[in-house]
Order: C-alpha cells, then structure tokens, then sequence
C-alpha cells in the first residue's frame, strides 16, 4: 500500500508505516452490520417489472417486438431506476439538481428526475464509534505516553456533512488525534493517569470546536487505556509508596497525639501528673499481649524498689 506525498515527483512512493496504514483502515467507515440487500432487490424488480410492462404495451399497439422496442424498454427501465430510490431508516440522502445542493430526503422512498438530479452522498445517522490514539505523545513534563481512546459522534445535519467537509469520517478521526495530543501536551503525567475524566472533557471540547461546522455532534470521548515507559512506572511507584508512607505515618502522630491528650484528662482525675506515662505504659503492654497473645506479669512498683534495694546492698 504506498501514497504520492503532496508536490512530490511520480518516482518517489511513500510508503505506509503500520500506524499509519491502521489509521487509514480506521478512518475507512463502512457499516458491518447493515445490508442494503433489499434496495437493490428493490431496484432490480423495478428495472424488470418496467421492461415488462413496456414490452406488454408495445406488443398490445404494434402486434410484435423489434429492435426499436427493446431500445425503448431500456430507456424507460433505466429512468424508472434512476428515478425511484430507496432510503434506509437510519440514512439521509442529499440530492443535487445541476450540481447545486437541491434538498435533503429519506429514510424511505424518495423519487429524483432523471439526468437532472442525482443523489450525491448517503450520511448514516446513527451514533458511531471511532478508536483512535496517540502514541509517543509528551506531556507538559515532557513523558511519552500512549493513549488509546474511543469517540462516540454521530452526523445530524447531513447537508452540512456533504458541503463542508470531503470526507467527514476521516476528518473527525484525524480531528480526535490532534485534539488528543494537544490535551496531553497540557498536563502532566500524573494528571494525564489519575484525571481521566478531565482528560475526556478536553479532548471533547477541542473537537467540538472544530467539528460544529462539519453538522457533526460529539457524544462523548472515553479513554480506554494509557501507557507509561516502564522505567517511569517503577519512579512513580515508589513514589506512591512514599506517599503512603508519609500519610500512615501522620495519621499515628495524629492519633497519638489524641491518645496523650486523653490520658493527660485521665491522669488529672487521679490526680497524679505521672499516672498519664503509667497509663500509656499499660495501653503498650496491653497492645503488645494482644498482638503476640502472650502474657505479662506486672509487678508492683514498690516490690520492685526492694529488690532493687537489696541487691545494692
């Protein structure tokens, strides 16, 4: 698959890289599960049932079939196909009358004037979803991410479809891209992984702005995934750990804190200014025994002072 660049001589093909040719088969919208089988039945029988009837009147006024009235039949069976169209529930149809826009028909059965009127472009209205991403993009501090996202649009004005824009499907695509990296290029890595939400709301803002005259609504942008260089993976993991780290530690300082404050209350009803330590000394063995579900002998204060005496002697 290779493409000219624009300007460039006829001996130097581009070739596609993979990307590249994965955007171009993106942007190349052909609905999969919709069938236009019926229409075609629909003109098919209508080119037969046309040279029928032609026939049948020519037999009935000439009493036979000659080559003049076989060139009649197929004249009168392709303007009788050229004329009656059908439109699908979902389609609209823009009709031109000597290549100026004429009017907007369908869903269902529309009629056109041979020759002078044609329909142009069949737009399908129903909501669409376009993937599309941005790969090696750089943040405001300068990471490369990946980002894969999909946008969710659909076409409500299909003159407008027709008129302002050559290819509609492919000029949103291309559109979402560009909208994309320019979001990232506004924020940081952090933002980009743990804003998605904000992220979104840009990306559908910075379309919304250039698709308005396009007659194309944008529904909503849903980023799916984004990829960070591993070695940045593992910096921000141990970031986050620190982070946590920090904040358990404040919340033991905090609650200690608490904790002093209460038994310094209690140590004044007993009216001891030291009972607050033995207190804190009872709450830490009491945690201690709890965890290892082990047991603790407490000895009196002044037994232990004997002891102590007696072996100073």
């Amino acid at each position: 698959m290779a493409r000219m660049k624009r300007g460039a001589k006829f001996d130097a093909p581009y070739e596609f890289t993979d990307k590249e040719a994965e955007i171009r088969a993106a942007t190349s919208y052909v609905p999969r599960k919709s069938s236009r089988n019926g229409a075609l039945i629909f003109s098919v029988a209508l080119f037969i049932g046309t040279c029928a009837l032609v026939l049948a009147a020519w037999w009935l006024v000439a009493g036979s079939i000659d080559f003049a009235a076989v060139i009649v039949m197929l004249v009168a069976a392709l303007c009788a196909v050229s004329s009656v169209h059908i439109a699908l529930s979902w389609e609209k149809v823009v009709v031109l009358r000597f290549g100026k826009v004429s009017r907007v028909v369908g869903p269902g059965l529309y009629f056109t004037m041979p020759v002078i009127e044609h329909g142009t472009i069949r737009v399908d209205q129903r909501v669409i979803a376009s993937p599309f991403y941005a790969e090696r993009t750089l943040t405001a501090d300068l990471v490369p991410v990946n980002i894969d996202a999909v946008l969710f649009w659909m076409v409500w004005d299909a003159e407008k479809a027709c008129t302002e824009v050559e290819d509609y499907y492919a000029a949103v695509s291309f559109l979402a891209q560009t909208a994309m990296r320019e979001a990232v290029g506004r924020s940081t890595v952090a933002e980009v992984a743990l804003r998605r939400d904000q992220l979104d709301a840009e990306i559908k803002a910075d379309i919304e702005k250039e698709a308005a005259g396009w007659g194309v609504d944008i529904i909503s942008v849903k980023v799916r995934d984004i990829v960070i260089p591993e070695e940045l993976q593992e910096a921000m993991s141990l970031e986050a750990q620190a982070d946590r780290e920090r904040s358990a530690r404040t919340a033991v300082a905090s609650a200690e804190a608490d904790v002093a404050e209460m038994l310094r209350e209690a140590a004044e009803v007993y009216g001891d200014p030291e009972a607050a330590l033995k207190l804190r000394t009872m709450l830490m063995q009491y945690e201690t025994v709890k965890k290892s579900k082990g047991s603790v002998v407490t000895v009196p204060s002044a037994m232990s002072d004997g002891f102590i005496d007696k072996m100073n002697q």
